[in-house]
């Protein structure tokens, strides 16, 4: 089994797929909502690698839309390459790679980011705010995230 970089979607079609529309038509990088902290024009795609960067100071950065992808699902490398048709089955017996874990001090600032969020959306449940679907998505990725870090770190 092995990954092929090739077979990774066109990033334009992949984030517009998503849903993300981008504010200008112009230029290799461009500017949409992020996902990740709900900023409405602070997420930057580069149109030729599929890299993104929040501009608002979220964190969220990649190099390519399976970084995004693994990312905004909280997948690992070989789970987002197969959902993305970028994992070729070749035969061979699969080799299985420990993933390199967060140091403690990147697990610290994941956490305080995901915790905030959901802080958030407790907060506005509790005010009688009714979440979105993309809110609800957002918050169960942040507290599988959440889950996750105690899973690698507790």
């Amino acid at each position: 089994m092995s990954f092929d970089r090739t077979r990774l979607p066109e990033p334009v079609s992949y984030y517009e797929g998503l849903g993300l529309a981008f504010k200008e038509r112009r230029g290799k990088w461009r500017t949409t909502a992020c996902n990740f902290h709900g900023g409405t024009d602070s997420l930057r795609i580069n149109t030729d690698s599929g890299a993104f960067v929040c501009m608002a100071g979220c964190g969220a950065r990649g190099g390519d839309v399976l970084a995004y992808h693994m990312a905004q699902h909280g997948l690992e490398f070989v789970e987002a390459a197969k959902a993305l048709g970028a994992w070729i089955d070749d035969g061979r017996p699969a080799t299985q790679h420990k993933p390199s874990p967060l140091s403690p001090r990147q697990a610290l600032e994941v956490l305080a980011v995901e915790a905030n969020l959901v802080a958030i959306a407790a907060a506005n449940v509790a005010h009688g705010v009714v979440l979105s679907q993309v809110d609800l998505s957002r918050v169960l990725t942040a507290s599988g995230r959440i889950t996750r870090l105690v899973e690698v770190f507790a």
